[in-house]
């Protein structure tokens, strides 16, 4: 079990808006930072793309009317090296489900998943051979924690935890998942397609 103690990863999901997200990707001038695409070339984009790459989600799922033929995502792997320290994060889109009259509705609300790993892999040999152990990665990468710190912390600051009504007679009368929004996008999401479409209610 020792092996995999520190195994897994730091989370934080969130959606905010494409202006409020430029300012979280400040966080990350004058470090040396990469934002790839995990496609095979591993495309490296500037923080323009990232923010139109970003604009582009947003939009999909904050507009009146849904884009048919369309489907959004938001996936980049952040390679980052402060001073000696190698390490970096994941940004990823993930749904929110919710229940719609007994069931799953077939639509999710969006959110971003920000993740940052809680061990180093170590590489170990002892008589029986090599093998390997996840040791706490904030003994080996302080300065890249400190900066996953800061970024959540900058969002946290500006963000409340999602809470809306579904729909459905069977389901709680409120929904909480494990998601924190800014006041600007929960005024956003209750004027988009899905909110009406599934007779959302968002508190404002």
């Amino acid at each position: 079990m020792d092996r995999i103690k520190n195994s897994g990863f730091y989370k934080l999901r969130f959606f905010i808006t494409p202006e409020e997200f430029r300012s979280v990707l400040e966080l990350f001038e004058h470090k040396d930072t990469q934002f790839r695409l995990t496609n095979g070339d591993r495309t490296r984009h500037d923080m323009s793309q990232v923010i139109e790459a970003y604009q582009a989600y947003y939009r999909y799922f904050t507009t009146g009317e849904k884009r048919e033929g369309v489907r959004p995502f938001f996936v980049y792997s952040i390679p980052v090296t402060l001073q000696q320290e190698d390490s970096g994060f994941f940004a990823r889109n993930e749904g929110v489900q919710f229940p719609y009259y007994g069931q799953w509705a077939e639509d999710e609300l969006p959110c971003i998943l920000l993740s940052f790993p809680k061990g180093l892999q170590i590489e170990m040999e002892d008589e029986q051979g090599k093998y390997y152990v996840y040791e706490d990665i904030r003994d080996h990468r302080p300065l890249t924690y400190k900066l996953f710190e800061d970024i959540t912390g900058y969002i946290k600051k500006r963000t409340k935890p999602l809470r809306f009504s579904a729909l459905d007679p069977e389901a709680m009368n409120e929904q909480k998942p494990s998601v924190r929004i800014s006041r600007d996008a929960k005024q956003d999401m209750s004027e988009s397609w899905i909110f009406a479409k599934y007779g959302l209610q968002i508190r404002i």
